[in-house]
């Protein structure tokens, strides 16, 4: 018994005649009457009597309907959610994302994407890059946002895509450096600094940075995320360089109130972001889709900050 005949003798059930679920089928009498009686030979069963021109079933038949309706509707209704899956519209998605913008933009992001999905299933983490780079390895996830890991992984379970952009100076606002378009490294001379911790990739950047400038690295605070230097910034107890989304997020929360203003960095130091997603296990349409849009709305976030954002080549190394 296969699916084509199911669906031609509950036709026949409807209709109560060859002639008539032929016509409902698109198909010849000849075929549906061989296809109705291939279906009873096989179930070694007459499920029709012939009275005239009509088809009166038997009681099995009733049966056989009622278990016929159930499996073709099921049939019918996994098509339509394979087609809707394969335009990428529904799903489950599995995503995470680092501390920073976890909390805001990475969330926005979903909520503005997935607005029109309401058939979308969706768990958001918030992870550290480290932890991002150990689940997408594990395949455990679709995709997630890190930084950059600062030492690559030769055998690693995951591809990424790798975007920059410039670094910022987070000033009090009337800061003697405020006034200025950008800043270099040796307009920081003397200044006590907020950064990520010591081994963070970003603060061995900076520190071999002001070596080269001839300047003094000074730290007053060292945090694990950017946010939380902004209330010493905003207090006059030190400037910060922070990443070029950690600017974009102040921006549009407006936590500060004003008291922080941001300059861009005339320096070589640039801070990068990736895209982790598993390599062993493919995208779902969704997946990849949500993806591709999760990069492109960082690109015109940076770009709209005037970060200078570029995509670098991610490619797993030979």
């Amino acid at each position: 018994m296969n699916l084509i005949q199911m669906n031609v003798f509950r036709e026949v059930m409807r209709h109560g005649s060859i002639t008539a679920a032929a016509q409902a089928l698109g198909r010849t009498q000849p075929a549906v009457s061989l296809m109705l009686k291939q279906l009873e030979d096989e179930l070694g069963l007459r499920l029709f009597e012939r009275r005239g021109r009509r088809l009166v079933p038997v009681p099995e038949a009733d049966y056989l309907l009622a278990e016929a309706d159930q499996i073709l509707d099921r049939m019918a209704g996994l098509s339509r959610t394979m087609k809707v899956m394969s335009a990428g519209r529904s799903g489950s998605l599995r995503v995470a994302a680092m501390p920073g913008p976890s909390a805001h933009l990475f969330p926005r992001f979903l909520s503005e994407a997935l607005k029109d999905l309401p058939e979308v299933e969706v768990s958001i983490a918030s992870r550290s890059s480290l932890q991002i780079y150990e689940i997408a390895s594990l395949q455990s996830i679709d995709f997630g946002f890190a930084d950059l890991a600062s030492e690559p992984d030769h055998n690693r379970h995951y591809t990424q895509m790798i975007i920059s952009g410039r670094c910022f100076c987070a000033l009090p606002r009337g800061h003697r450096l405020a006034e200025r378009a950008e800043i270099g490294i040796a307009d920081l001379n003397g200044e006590l600094l907020g950064t990520l911790q010591h081994g963070h990739v970003l603060h061995s950047a900076l520190r071999d940075a002001f070596q080269q400038a001839g300047v003094r690295f000074r730290t007053l605070i060292e945090s694990q995320a950017f946010l939380p230097l902004l209330p010493f910034v905003a207090n006059r107890q030190c400037i910060a360089i922070v990443d070029p989304l950690t600017v974009a997020t102040e921006r549009e929360i407006d936590a500060m109130r004003d008291q922080v203003v941001f300059r861009p960095l005339k320096a070589a130091t640039r801070y990068h972001y990736a895209i982790v997603s598993p390599s062993h296990r493919p995208l779902s349409r969704l997946a990849g889709n949500l993806r591709d849009l999760w990069r492109d709305y960082l690109l015109a976030v940076l770009a709209k900050i005037d970060a200078c954002p570029e995509v670098e080549d991610g490619r797993k190394p030979a």
